[in-house]
């Protein structure tokens, strides 16, 4: 079923914001269980910040992970919205579907190998520290 706008403009077509609440949880969930990049992020995440609660990072190191996190997170579910569309758009062979979805990709590829960068100059002190 098509959604114009004339759709939108429907009295209950995601009428409450409430409910926008409910439809962003369930695109996160599918992300989470069909997933296996946004699974590895996450993990990642939680040790980051586990070492981050041992080494009494400051506030502004904290702010700078927050969005290093919330960067990758972002990146990974935009690809996959990106990967679904082009699947449905197309079922066969395209090679402009394959740029797609590869772009998408190293999107995601590029803001995690900064994140390790940031990671490296924001944890290298509090590690070199405990080595000494």
């Amino acid at each position: 079923m098509p959604m114009d706008s004339k759709e939108r403009n429907k009295k209950g077509y995601r009428s409450s914001f409430a409910k926008s609440f409910t439809y962003a949880w369930s695109g996160l969930m599918f992300v989470l269980r069909t997933e296996r990049n946004i699974k590895i992020h996450f993990g990642i995440a939680f040790f980051v910040m586990a070492l981050s609660l041992y080494l009494h990072i400051s506030k502004v190191e904290w702010l700078i992970l927050f969005i290093v996190i919330g960067g990758i997170l972002v990146i990974e579910i935009l690809n996959t919205a990106i990967e679904n569309v082009v699947d449905l758009v197309t079922e066969e062979y395209h090679p402009l579907a394959k740029i797609a979805k590869d772009v998408a990709a190293s999107a995601a590829l590029v803001f995690a190998f900064i994140s390790v960068i940031i990671g490296i100059l924001l944890f290298s002190p509090y590690l070199w520290a405990i080595i000494k």
